[in-house]
């Protein structure tokens, strides 16, 4: 019996398929990154490169070639790879969905349509065997947000590599998420859009969340309540820029209608999904607003629409300098995030400008810019070593990755079952 049970631990050693990867203890040996080509993330590509990193953060960036001494240093060697900023995840319910078609795996909606004091970060399971896949293919950072309701409760940032929401926490409740009531409706995927039905509805829907941010911004005009409201709480911050307000919106009436909704509360909404932002980027540049867009791979909205037109939509927003990052339905899908990206640069878009998109420009819009979305002296060491391409499928193979300057564990339940079964016909 005893030998049984030591032969099923073997397996499960070797193959890592019953535990996550243990998170990374703090950094405490500095790190040297050597050679390499590094993307900065603001849009500049440098050869040859050399990244000191000290206590989880860089402490230097020079050429190669220059003169250096660093002793004790621990050195890495990416000679003729990639170093990447960690991608960030904005719009994300990873952590919070594990098997979207199993209710017991599922923790991203609260009950009811106004709860914007409902809060992800306290739902984020660290634990979620989606994640290391995420990060594999250079995601190390995510904003996990609520769904469902007209306001589905706060946003926060996460670090993806923890032992619990609190170490995962980066930002915590930075931002409310808000879905815009359409009055557009449609028979399914297949149909096209058409404005009826709903009508009374979709008024009675715009005037409840009319009525909830008149009362909270009158409720954060007072500074000393004896009582507080969670829910009045919860949006205090919006009035007065600590707090980020993200309304999630497809077609363009809905854009302009929720921007100028926005405005009248003197807040700037971050768009999110957006699909119709390329017919409004004039209006859009003018109300200063930045767009977190989904869904570049799918068909288009409508019949008359360019076949390639979600395709093309980073393009025309970069051109007409727009801030705009890039985000994927779902948890799994997360993984593609990287992909989305390359997939625009068929169309139009800049190579550095699709990875500025995945790190600085997204670390901007979420408000996290001074510390993270670029290598840069002074900021978190988040970063990745791919042998090629991070946003093309074919060569992006992340060799190694660290989260403020902790040197992550490169695998997942999918690697493992990849070994597993090439040993089992190894073994016929």
């Amino acid at each position: 019996m005893k030998k049984y049970l030591l032969f099923a631990l073997s397996i499960c050693l070797k193959f890592q398929l019953l535990a996550q990867p243990v998170p990374a203890p703090k950094q405490t040996q500095p790190i040297l990154i050597s050679g390499g080509t590094l993307h900065i993330g603001n849009g500049q590509v440098l050869d040859n490169q050399l990244i000191a990193i000290k206590d989880g953060k860089i402490e230097m960036i020079n050429s190669a070639q220059a003169g250096r001494n660093f002793t004790g240093y621990k050195e890495i060697n990416a000679k003729g790879k990639h170093i990447y900023p960690g991608f960030i995840a904005p719009g994300t319910n990873l952590g919070l969905v594990e098997i979207e078609s199993i209710r017991a795996t599922i923790d991203n909606v609260e009950t009811g349509y106004l709860n914007p004091n409902a809060r992800a970060i306290i739902a984020y399971n660290t634990d979620s065997e989606v994640t290391p896949t995420i990060r594999n293919n250079g995601t190390l950072m995510a904003q996990i947000i609520p769904s469902g309701g007209l306001i589905s409760g706060q946003s926060s940032i996460v670090q993806l590599d923890a032992w619990n929401w609190e170490d995962a926490a980066y930002k915590t409740d930075e931002g409310l998420m808000m879905n815009w009531p359409s009055n557009y409706s449609g028979g399914g995927w297949w149909a096209e859009p058409s404005e009826i039905k709903k009508e009374d509805k979709y008024k009675e829907y715009v005037q409840n969340i009319v009525s909830l941010f008149e009362e909270a911004s009158a409720y954060a005009k007072k500074t000393n309540t004896i009582e507080k409201n969670l829910r009045l709480e919860a949006m205090r911050g919006l009035f007065d820029g600590s707090k980020k307000l993200y309304i999630s919106v497809v077609y363009a009436k809905g854009i302009s209608e929720a921007v100028l909704f926005a405005k009248k509360f003197g807040i700037t909404p971050v768009i999110v999904g957006g699909e119709d932002t390329w017919l409004l980027t004039e209006f859009l540049k003018e109300q200063k607003v930045s767009v977190i867009l989904q869904r570049v791979q799918s068909l288009p909205l409508r019949n008359d629409d360019a076949i390639d037109q979600p395709y093309r939509n980073a393009a025309i927003l970069a051109k007409a300098g727009i801030p705009f990052c890039f985000s994927m339905d779902g948890a799994w899908q997360q993984r593609n995030l990287p992909f989305q990206a390359g997939q625009s640069i068929g169309y139009g878009l800049g190579y550095e400008d699709a990875v500025k998109a995945l790190t600085l420009d997204a670390a901007k819009i979420l408000g996290i810019a001074a510390t993270c979305g670029s290598i840069e002296q002074g900021k978190d060491a988040t970063l990745f070593i791919s042998e090629g391409d991070a946003l093309d499928m074919r060569t992006n193979k992340v060799t190694y990755a660290m989260i403020q300057g902790r040197e992550l564990t490169l695998d997942d339940k999918q690697k493992g079952l990849h070994r597993r079964f090439l040993e089992k016909y190894k073994q016929k």
